[in-house]
């Protein structure tokens, strides 16, 4: 039985930007370049479109198409479908729930900083020990996390058209507009350092599209492979509801292959231009080890960079800070829209009230995530070998455990449960031809479990007792 929905995006031009709002978020800004400078760069580029265009474009499919064929949020568009599977709706709803608690956190870090350019010259951010005195403080996390917070609920307060919709109107196209000026400025870039050695941004650059196969065995093969996997689930948003979400948001009218075919273009090229934005002009200044320095590239090495820029510095830390300010807002406010959505489908309750209350929910636990680093800190060895606190518990569980079990189970559900033909008569809704069916019908039964199960073997540290 179908149900109307009550609100929805105005066309397929604002579900694409909302989408690809979605999609494009500090996993692409941050999380991107720090694992191709590790990765081998060009080689992890190769790899990571090889699965865009194969998983990345199965698993939105799969998303985007349940949820408009069921016209329900992630929590019930299974249970719609095959009452036993409902289960799976409830799994990939916590997903979402989770991120929220420490993407918001994550959120006022970058807030922190922005405003640091804007107020000061950006020259402390640079300073030694700046990033850890700030996270480890207890008010100061906090009150920016909170800030972050209120602007992303007013905006998802806002409903779908008038909020989600037209805020991604107004922020994307300015968002790439300064992407692509900052990836261009950092090619420019010369820098002679104590030694006398000059390195340039086109230098940079080949370092970062070039491919690299020096010391590759197929062990450090299958890890820039599921590297790349996971950023896949982080930068396209699917296996978390959100897509299922926004699909339902979809008019029957808007033709689903065209839609796929512009996300997945947007998402992979603003990852690109990231990398092309930060690995040539850490490469410049700090040369091939100051691109080692992985998750921590953009809150201590790149502060260092501006300020080694000199005047300039100020200027583009001001607008990379306020670009990555808008990257984590769209994707905060996609994962607040898809909590706020089911609930007011579960409970049927208004917006305004739904939104307030995990506004309210979301600062407390994004203020014991922030606590996390002071008055609740622990270490805690995670079954990948990694050793974290309490955001990176949060994000294990949310990014390395959930969203691949989240991906199995979907893939073996459309696969072989319900089976592909229900996806592909959705997207062929319009009498539009689905041109990778025979591909998307391959992917979903076969190629994908597979890689799914390796990826959560891998993720809870199964596949190394197995090897071993």
């Amino acid at each position: 039985m179908e149900q109307k929905k009550s609100g929805g995006f105005s066309g397929s031009i604002g579900f694409v930007l909302a989408a690809a709002g979605s999609a494009v978020g500090v996993g692409n800004i941050w999380r991107f370049p720090y694992l191709a400078a590790k990765d081998g760069g060009g080689l992890f580029l190769l790899i990571y479109l090889a699965l865009v265009l194969t998983f990345g474009f199965t698993l939105l499919t799969t998303d985007i198409a349940l949820g408009r064929r069921t016209q329900q949020g992630a929590l019930r568009a299974f249970s719609s479908i095959r009452p036993a599977w409902g289960f799976l709706g409830k799994l990939t709803f916590l997903v979402p729930a989770l991120i929220m608690t420490y993407y918001t956190v994550i959120g006022g870090w970058v807030s922190k900083y922005m405003v640091d350019f804007i107020v000061g010259s950006g020259t402390a951010a640079a300073q030694d020990g700046y990033f850890t005195t700030f996270i480890t403080s207890s008010v100061s996390p906090i009150v920016f996390t909170l800030l972050f917070l209120c602007v992303t609920a007013l905006v998802v307060f806002g409903g779908v058209e008038k909020g989600v919709e037209r805020f991604a109107r107004l922020v994307m196209p300015g968002l790439l507009v300064m992407i692509v000026g900052i990836a261009l400025f950092s090619l420019t870039l010369s820098h002679t350092d104590e030694s006398g050695v000059t390195r340039t941004g086109l230098e940079g650059l080949a370092v970062y599209v070039i491919p690299s196969f020096e010391g590759l065995t197929f062990s450090r093969f299958l890890q820039i492979l599921l590297d790349a996997m996971s950023q896949l689930f982080f930068s396209l948003s699917v296996s978390m509801g959100i897509m299922i979400t926004y699909g339902s948001y979809v008019k029957r009218d808007v033709n689903l292959n065209r839609a796929v075919s512009q996300i997945e273009l947007f998402d992979t090229g603003v990852a690109f231009l990231a990398g092309m934005m930060i690995i040539p002009a850490v490469f410049v200044f700090s040369g091939t080890e100051g691109m080692a320095s992985g998750p921590s590239l953009m809150f201590i090495s790149l502060p260092k960079v501006f300020a080694a820029m000199g005047g300039a510095g100020r200027i583009v830390g001001i607008v990379f800070f306020v670009m990555v300010a808008f990257a984590a807002l769209t994707s905060c406010v996609s994962i607040m829209e898809t909590l706020v959505a089911n609930c007011m489908e579960i409970f049927s309750c208004s917006r305004r009230r739904v939104s307030l209350i995990i506004g309210v929910l979301s600062a407390v636990a994004a203020a014991v995530i922030c606590l996390g680093y002071n008055a609740l800190y622990f270490e805690l060895k995670l079954p990948n070998g990694a050793v974290g606190q309490l955001l990176d518990v949060m994000d294990y569980i949310s990014n390395s455990f959930l969203m691949p079990a989240i991906s199995l189970l979907t893939c073996v559900f459309v696969g072989w449960v319900v089976g592909p033909q229900l996806i592909i008569e959705e997207m062929e809704r319009t009498g539009d031809r689905f041109t990778r069916k025979k591909l998307y019908r391959f992917m979903i039964r076969y190629a994908a479990p597979i890689i799914m199960a390796v990826l959560f073997l891998q993720s809870t540290g199964l596949l190394s007792i197995f090897f071993h």
